[in-house]
């Protein structure tokens, strides 16, 4: 069995809290809607816990990257750091594990270089990173591994969690996901395919099939709900799309 199925196997302990097939964004509960009352530039990424929201951000006019960090549900901003490092200031979508969070730091080029970071979820210090040589835009990471999208995620990519290559694998999707998360046996993702028709999709790794589907449409700004953060938390889906003023639209999953 090659490792990559190993590390799965240990992984796949959970159960998904999507149970159709597929269906449409629309079909879900809103349960609330959250303005985040501060100017971060370009949405990558998101994650919660309680009532902490984090985001990874890009000022590509200032080449500067951020990692900010906002109290729920007034969404004010509690903390923010830079992350960019020389000409790495694109920040990913980034992943909660523990007290940290992952985080890819990459060149504003399809095939530039990435600084895998885990910065410490409190203080947002650096405690760990990590060099990949492909422009890395998403990520997910298990108690056992770490999981990322290069640019559009055509491709994936496996690592232990001190940064070991595992494996690498073409994505069987033709969305290009923007956020990637872990939900129980899935590895969740959420993005568009490139004509603005938004999803968000459950694969299972064991075979890399897409095993359930939720369409998404976009907000009444005509922007896609799919288009930058995503996180699934308590059963709910959480999604911050928008530039600023930006909105966090929180569903509940079935």
């Amino acid at each position: 069995m090659r490792p990559v199925f190993l590390l799965i196997s240990l992984l796949l302990t959970g159960r998904s809290t999507f149970a159709s097939q597929s269906c449409e964004l629309s079909s879900l509960a809103l349960e609330t809607v959250v303005t985040l009352r501060a100017d971060i530039h370009h949405i990558q990424g998101i994650d919660v816990e309680g009532n902490t929201l984090w985001v990874s951000s890009v000022d590509a006019k200032s080449k500067k990257g951020y990692l900010s960090k906002f109290r729920l549900p007034d969404g004010t901003l509690g903390a923010q750091v830079q992350v960019q490092e020389g000409e790495r200031i694109h920040p990913g979508g980034l992943a909660l594990d523990g007290d940290s969070l992952w985080i890819p730091v990459a060149e504003y080029d399809r095939n530039g270089p990435t600084t895998i970071q885990r910065r410490n979820k409190r203080t947002l210090a650096l405690e760990q990173r990590f060099e990949v040589h492909d422009h890395i835009g998403c990520l997910a990471a298990s108690p056992v591994l770490l999981v990322g999208g290069n640019w559009a995620s055509r491709m994936l990519y496996f690592w232990t969690r001190d940064g070991r290559l595992i494996s690498k694998q073409p994505n069987p999707s033709s969305i290009h996901y923007q956020d990637l998360k872990f939900d129980g046996e899935s590895l969740v993702g959420s993005g568009d395919d490139g004509r603005l028709q938004g999803a968000v999709e459950w694969m299972n790794l064991k075979d890399f099939s897409i095993v359930k589907r939720l369409r998404a449409g976009a907000t009444d700004r005509g922007i896609p709900y799919t288009h930058e953060g995503m996180t699934i938390r308590g059963g709910r889906l959480y999604l911050l799309p928008e530039d600023a003023p930006s909105r966090l639209f929180v569903f509940q999953l079935p």
